[in-house]
């Protein structure tokens, strides 16, 4: 059996590299992977620990964090595609507002 410090270990090490892509990054595909990587640490953690103290109210919240994270690129990816459409630009930084 693997022990719990080892999920929370890859969990840290992708909740890491998910806050670095936000942080540093300024392509709105690599920053909108960076949140989901974020979002996929929590929920390793979430079904470890759900695991770990024999309770399925962790894996429940997991299924709901997917569902939200599945909306939210879904919105995510249609605003790319609005931007791209009236910007031609993928860059953060030449985006400076947003207008109906």
């Amino acid at each position: 059996m693997i022990p719990l410090s080892w999920y929370i270990i890859l969990s840290s090490t992708l909740f890491i590299i998910g806050v670095a892509g936000v942080l540093l990054r300024r392509n709105f595909l690599i920053i909108l992977m960076s949140i989901e990587l974020i979002l996929n640490s929590v929920n390793i953690n979430l079904v470890a620990f759900s695991y770990y103290l024999q309770d399925i109210r962790g894996q429940m919240f997991s299924v709901f964090v997917i569902t939200v994270a599945a909306a939210e690129a879904a919105v995510a990816l249609s605003i790319l595609v609005a931007l791209v459409r009236n910007r031609a630009t993928v860059n953060v930084d030449e985006i400076t507002t947003m207008r109906g």
